[in-house]
């Protein structure tokens, strides 16, 4: 379970616990350690998530990147707000062929209808292997 703010919005709260981030998160195999508006954390496996050489999937960085950046927003939107995601990139600096990655997520700018964050993927040893930026657009429910 999750390190979950106080304060987080009840229904939030209820959809993380019970969907786990979502069928793609958990088909990742993604942990989620520590979760708020301004700082998340979340771990990947390698393994299960490779392309046809071995090597950790580019997309897969992104989603989980996408992962912490979307839950961090919806966190930050609060009580009957959503997160919708409107941009998002990549940049793949190391590769990666075994153990688990760590994605590391910091909140750049949140607005009252922005939200963007930045998610650091380093390794086992703290090497960076790619950084993901979303910008998520809160609406209403």
């Amino acid at each position: 379970m999750p390190k979950l703010p106080d304060d987080i919005d009840p229904v939030i709260r209820e959809i993380i616990m019970r969907t786990n981030g979502g069928e793609l998160s958990v088909k990742m195999g993604i942990e989620f350690i520590e979760l708020s508006a301004e700082y998340s954390v979340a771990r990947m496996p390698v393994e299960g998530n490779t392309q046809v050489i071995g090597l950790l999937h580019g997309g897969a960085h992104v989603v989980l990147g996408e992962s912490l950046g979307s839950v961090s927003s919806a966190i930050h939107a609060g009580k009957g707000r959503y997160a919708v995601g409107i941009e998002i990139n990549a940049t793949h600096s190391r590769s990666v062929t075994s153990g688990w990655v760590t994605g590391t997520c910091r909140a750049l700018s949140l607005g009252r209808s922005l939200a963007t964050h930045e998610i650091v993927m380093t390794d086992e040893d703290g090497r960076r292997l790619s950084t993901v930026r979303i910008t998520n657009f809160l609406k209403d429910r």
